[in-house]
């Protein structure tokens, strides 16, 4: 098993080795270019940039960036906005990037329309630039610009470009190791805008304070995030390696570390590849599987002599401590020597430790290198070869001003001298080293001053940040109180206009339902009328054909049967004209006036001693043009004649007249001198007082349906013909239309 582990490790290695030759010998160049949309060239900020060899860049608020490549690498352009570009580099001119179907999402394009194409936006991106150029060489200056571009956002300010601002901020802090300030910073920064960048700075920031499980709770969410670039999900996956690592949770923490190390082999991130070869080796050291980290120590190493002469430095720094942490000092001393011919063909001797992030507990020098190689030497008991070392260690910090390394080159060698036995010497060395102690704890002394100074300075610097983000978040509250007012009287007045809009619909609706109704009432109404006329107008037809027969009837009795033939053939003219018209509610007025005749002719055959008629029509009138409801006379000129002429002793007369009173309005009379209505009602019979005329009573409800249905077209009244009450007299007026 043994063995298998062994070959896995070489096949590994051999393979990462040839991978990194096929890179070598091209010079690294500083490569320059923008990114723009295309058609409409509009800058493109916040773009990722990364070579295949590990190196990575953003754009800057004019789509600019800057990058180190050497020709023939591939360059990944990397941004949410937009589907990922590549491009090979040619040579070492300035690239021209333009993306094809950029357009900014709605809620970037509102913010753009108020404050991209306007100086508050552009001067707000230059401070932040400014910010981030200053952030390693000086510090103040760095926080100044910060300050200046949270100010340059006024009382309007777009919330995402405040969250820009103080995740600067917290960068800045986290560089110089502020780390306090660093997650406050990133803290408010997630409270005006939640972005990717921030969370994972901010789980970033608290591994460096040890506190894990919060940064394992700020990280895990963000592995459901989708469309993250690929560079920040390598460093999320590494980021939460740190952390279970941290909470001692290896097995994990590995599992981490190699899906983060797959998904930068897989998009060729270089410098990610390298640092988490190296995780999961001091991971595999710390749980003492010395075998699989020698191996992935061995990867690093040899990934790292074709990325840049500094990294490859602190990777062999780092494989000599693990040498060193197994008693392989050999191999150690000779990892330490190559990192001294490396460091010198740099162009300075000093590798900054420019993130913490980067891992590294202190800065890599020529005179800590020599220190490190002269302690192996004494941990092999080699004293004569570590006393060179320790003292070029002495020197180089003494030119160097390195008093740490000093004092502890100083010691050691002191001791390698007490233990050779030169007295004199080690008492000289260690005469040295007091005066360096001394030295160095009057320089701690300043530096514990000048650090509660810049201290100071810092707290002076982030209160007046804070006084401008309070300011602008209540400028911003006010600004936002104003839109909700105005926003709550536009959906006020536009609630009003429903309520209005709904009443006048209401209220049209109410109306329809009411014509609907209206006419639906109506409708029923003719047709409930037009269904009495008729039943009137069959209780007429009954009653005048028995009145009719008692007149035949009275003939036979008689024995005259020429007079009952007579008028059997003249009432049979008669009935079948009351036939023909009995379904129409209005007749021609001749046509009634014929009737009407031919009736009064059958009634004076039979009362010819009790009577005499006339009928007087104006022959003005045009009787054709006026319409009159069929049999609606007959009935008044029958209670005439049976209620009125045929009890006078006398011989009485019927007198029915027909003259024009207006244009459109006819005056129909009936009059009798008979009894009168009053000495015919004193002589009727008991029996005839219980039964009314019903000959009557259908007149009336026949004019009342017709008024109803044609607006008032009839008017009838009857009245007494002489003051004495004898005779009567019926009035009819009948309109034209």
């Amino acid at each position: 098993m043994l063995n298998r582990k062994y070959i896995l490790i070489f096949l590994l290695i051999t393979s990462l080795f040839g991978f990194s030759q096929e890179r070598s010998g091209r010079p690294l160049l500083e490569i320059n270019g923008t990114v723009k949309g295309k058609g409409n060239f509009m800058p493109i900020s916040g773009v990722s940039v990364s070579t295949d060899t590990g190196y990575y860049a953003t754009t800057n608020g004019l789509g600019e960036f800057s990058i180190r490549a050497s020709v023939g690498d591939l360059l990944t352009f990397e941004s949410p906005d937009f589907e990922t570009v590549q491009h090979r580099i040619t040579s070492d001119e300035d690239i021209a990037v333009q993306v094809e179907g950029y357009a900014p999402s709605r809620s970037s394009k509102r913010e753009k329309k108020a404050s991209m194409g306007s100086r508050t936006a552009l001067g707000h991106q230059r401070f932040l630039d400014s910010a981030n150029h200053y952030k390693k060489s000086n510090l103040e200056k760095s926080i100044d610009f910060i300050a200046k571009s949270i100010a340059q956002l006024g009382k309007r300010g777009s919330k995402t470009e405040l969250s820009n601002s103080l995740t600067a901020l917290g960068e800045i802090y986290l560089y110089h190791q502020q780390y306090d300030l660093a997650i406050t910073s990133f803290k408010d920064a997630l409270a005006a805008n939640k972005m990717v960048k921030t969370e994972l700075l901010l789980g970033q920031a608290y591994i460096l304070t040890d506190e894990f499980n919060l940064a394992e709770a700020t990280l895990k969410p963000l592995e459901e995030v989708k469309g993250m670039v690929p560079y920040q999900r390598t460093e999320l996956y590494e980021a939460l390696g740190d952390a279970n690592k941290g909470l001692s949770k290896t097995e994990l923490a590995l599992e981490f570390y190699q899906e983060g190390l797959r998904i930068a082999q897989k998009n060729q991130i270089s410098p990610k590849v390298i640092d988490l070869n190296s995780k999961i080796a001091d991971t595999y050291a710390g749980d003492d599987r010395f075998i699989e980290a020698e191996g992935f120590f061995n990867n690093s190493l040899n990934l790292s002599r074709e990325v840049a002469p500094e990294r490859l430095i602190q990777e062999n720094e780092k494989v000599a401590d693990f040498y060193n942490e197994e008693n392989r000092y050999d191999d150690e001393i000779q990892l330490r020597k190559q990192s001294l011919v490396e460091l010198q063909q740099l162009p300075s001797n000093t590798i900054n430790n420019n993130s913490a992030l980067a891992g590294l507990p202190d800065s890599i020098t020529s005179q800590q290198i020599n220190y490190k190689i002269g302690r192996a030497y004494i941990a092999q008991d080699k004293l004569d070869e570590a006393i060179p070392y320790l003292q070029k260690s002495i020197v180089e910090a003494d030119n160097e001003d390195d008093l740490v390394v000093q004092k502890d080159a100083t010691r050691r060698l002191s001791e390698v001298y007490r233990y050779k036995g030169d007295f004199t010497k080690a008492l000289e060395s260690y005469q040295d080293y007091v005066a360096v102690v001394d030295s160095l704890y009057a320089r701690k002394e300043q530096e514990i001053s000048r650090a509660a100074r810049f201290n100071r300075e810092i707290a002076t610097k982030q209160n007046r940040i804070s006084s401008l983000e309070q300011e602008r978040e209540l400028s911003q509250s006010k600004y936002s109180l104003a839109v909700t007012e105005q926003q709550l009287f536009a959906e006020t007045s536009k609630r009003q206009k429903w309520i209005i809009y709904s009443l006048v619909f209401g209220m049209a609706l109410m109306a329809l339902t009411t014509f609907l109704y209206y006419r639906s009432s109506r409708q029923q109404k003719l047709a409930n009328n037009l269904l009495a006329l008729k039943s009137l107008r069959t209780q007429m037809n009954p009653h005048f054909i028995f009145n009719a027969l008692n007149s035949v009837n009275n003939f036979i009795a008689k024995s005259d049967e020429r007079s009952a033939n007579r008028f059997l053939s003249d009432f049979s003219v008669l009935m079948r004209s009351v036939l023909e018209n009995s379904e129409e509610d209005f007749i021609p007025l001749a046509k009634e006036l014929e009737l009407l005749e031919l009736y009064v002719k059958l009634e004076h055959s039979r009362f010819s001693d009790k009577f005499d008629f006339t009928i007087d029509v104006d022959d003005k009138i045009d009787i054709e043009a006026y319409q009159i409801p069929p049999m609606l006379l007959q009935p008044y000129i029958e209670n005439a004649i049976w209620h009125g002429l045929r009890y006078k002793e006398e011989k009485g007369f019927l007198k029915i007249n027909v003259q024009e009173l207006t244009k459109d309005l006819l005056e129909i009379t009936i009059a009798d001198n008979g009894i009168g209505r009053k000495k015919s009602a004193a002589i009727k019979t008991a029996n005839q007082k219980k039964q009314k005329s019903k000959g009557m009573g259908n007149i009336k409800k026949r004019i009342q349906i017709l008024n109803d249905m044609y607006k008032n077209k009839v008017e009838v009244s009857v009245s007494d013909l002489l003051e004495d009450q004898t005779g009567t007299l019926v009035n009819l007026k009948l309109k034209k239309n």
